[in-house]
């Protein structure tokens, strides 16, 4: 069974950082018989999910253009975490983010935003900026 555990949320003044982490257990960063591929989504209330950063198992990343340059995302392969570094946190940044994984019999060729491509959801950290 897959499960994906966030932590690091909290809250932060505008201008602040914060760094969020997720570890997944019963899911390889290193397997070979697949390609794994790993996001951080937020939803703040009222709104969708919206893809923040993706990577993939060879390190390849996508960003949202919002995050872009404030936000890094990272794995460490030997701990399964991921993370998500963010600087500069404004006001819009506020959310609940969760980590999501790629199944772990798929062959993700690059890391990408969109919802309907991850299968394991972690439930959530939730981050506050306040002004």
């Amino acid at each position: 069974q897959v499960q994906l555990v966030e932590s690091g949320g909290g809250l932060v003044q505008a201008g602040g950082s914060l760094r969020l982490s997720c570890v997944a257990s019963g899911y390889s960063f290193t397997s070979t018989d697949n390609r794994h591929c790993m996001a951080w989504f937020r939803q703040a209330p009222g709104k969708g999910h919206e893809g923040v950063a993706g990577i993939d198992r060879d390190g390849g990343t996508m960003y949202a253009e919002s995050v872009k340059g404030r936000f890094t995302i990272s794995q460490d392969n030997a701990k399964n975490t991921l993370y998500l570094q963010m600087t500069s946190l404004q006001l819009e940044d506020a959310a609940m983010y969760y980590c999501a994984a790629t199944s772990r019999y798929a062959w993700c060729s690059g890391p990408g935003l969109g919802r309907t491509d991850y299968t394991y959801w972690g439930q959530g950290t939730q981050v506050t900026v306040s002004s």
